[in-house]
């Protein structure tokens, strides 16, 4: 068989896989979430000696290797997300709206599966199974194409999730890994009438080309250029733990912070603020007003002068830019014009600064006095997330189970036809 009929034979089986997965009751997906959770601790082995594959093939230094490498730990961790989306209310059937019309015709709005859900995404093996246990959950079937850094990864957990389906009795195309070449990507964005929305993981150059080139409806998510301003009415202590936490929790994640924005009455500040980044070898860039405060107060070796390409950069690395407003106005029309609209926070007790950035600032989520780093669905009691939306239409923000969740209206009469 050649490569594009290998590639092309996975539509009519996926569609099947979502048509059958209506007739299953959410008890049984509990019970195959739950027995999946336990296989993947099983299997750690077997899917860490093909990340092992994976990591050796990366550098070391590149930001996406913390992203490729699982452990026992992580497997651990990803098998409770599994456990917990499993203990999740189901959305299914829920009655979005009722009414009964005069002529005595009822209509109910239910929540129903998109179908079939296709997730492009980069060097992030645990993807795989939060996609899977997500789409699984709210009655989807998954394609997934997973990069080429990362395909001996979901290669091994593909297979330990079809070997559960099949134990259950399930088409094991409820999940479809495609192959980690670029034609499997062009084929899956032309999937027009198999594939009803794509969904990419990853940066914005990822996301800006399945947008630019996908025939199928896209959510896109992930993209971070995420801020923190520390307002001149912020708390130093707490604002220096919020932008460290932000900063260093996970320098390759899409919540991670990019930029400090502070205002100028509180430059002084600035290097404690700071200190503890030095910790983790952050490099700075920082513009004039900024500069002048950390130069001899922060190391030398980590301090460099920003340019233009220094904002509106979603780093994945330690590095940060720094930039000096004059006021809250200056600080929110910054944030609007390099933001991704994913995560913006507000370090300040001023409530009326706090509010005027709560309904200024144009981002999925929008934190005062608390740490980017918590964008994430398991963090919002989602149990797991299938990303971050930083679009408008249908979701936005972290996409757990209703997320992933369309509907229709159902039409019941006794024989009425319309004038």
């Amino acid at each position: 068989m050649n490569s594009n009929n290998i590639i092309s034979d996975w539509k009519q089986s996926a569609v099947r896989a979502s048509r059958s997965l209506n007739l299953v009751s959410d008890d049984t997906i509990n019970q195959i979430l739950l027995a999946l959770a336990d296989e993947a601790v099983m299997q750690t082995d077997a899917i860490l000696v093909e990340n092992a594959k994976d990591l050796a093939a990366m550098d070391r230094n590149n930001p996406m290797y913390d992203r490729l490498l699982l452990s026992s730990e992580r497997l651990e961790g990803i098998a409770s997300d599994i456990r917990n989306v499993a203990g999740l209310p189901s959305q299914l059937g829920k009655v979005l709206m009722e009414t009964e019309r005069p002529n005595g015709m009822k209509i109910t709005k239910t929540s129903v599966p998109f179908g079939v859900v296709g997730i492009i995404y980069e060097a992030r093996p645990n993807v795989s199974f939060d996609v899977f246990s997500l789409c699984l959950k709210s009655g989807n079937a998954c394609v997934l194409k997973g990069g080429t850094d990362a395909h001996h990864s979901n290669s091994s957990i593909v297979k330990v999730i079809q070997s559960v389906l099949l134990k259950f009795g399930l088409d094991k195309n409820t999940v479809t890994l495609l192959p980690a070449g670029r034609e499997a990507t062009t084929e899956l964005m032309n999937a027009v009438g198999f594939v009803d929305v794509i969904i990419p993981r990853g940066g914005k150059g990822l996301i800006d080309f399945v947008r630019d080139n996908s025939r199928i409806p896209v959510i896109e998510t992930g993209a971070g250029i995420c801020h923190t301003y520390f307002d001149e009415f912020g708390d130093a202590e707490k604002g220096k733990e919020i932008i460290f936490n932000a900063k260093t929790r996970r320098v390759s994640v899409c919540n991670a912070l990019d930029c400090l924005v502070i205002h100028e009455k509180r430059l002084a500040d600035l290097p404690g603020l700071c200190t503890k980044l030095a910790e983790k070898n952050v490099i700075i860039y920082a513009d004039v007003k900024a500069f002048t405060f950390l130069n001899g107060k922060y190391p030398g070796n980590l301090l460099q002068k920003a340019t233009t390409e220094s904002y509106g950069t979603e780093f994945l690395d330690y590095k940060m830019s720094v930039k000096t407003v004059e006021s809250i106005q200056e600080a929110v029309d910054h944030i609007a014009r390099y933001s991704s609209r994913h995560s913006e926070c507000i370090v300040s007790k001023n409530e009326q600064h706090i509010n005027f950035f709560d309904k200024v600032v144009d981002a999925a989520c929008v934190y005062t006095n608390v740490s980017t780093a918590f964008t994430d669905g398991a963090q919002f009691g989602l149990g797991a997330e299938i990303g971050i939306s930083t679009q408008k239409l249908h979701a936005r923000g972290p996409m757990g189970l209703a997320e992933l969740c369309s509907y229709k209206w159902i039409i019941k009469g006794d024989g009425q036809v319309r004038a």
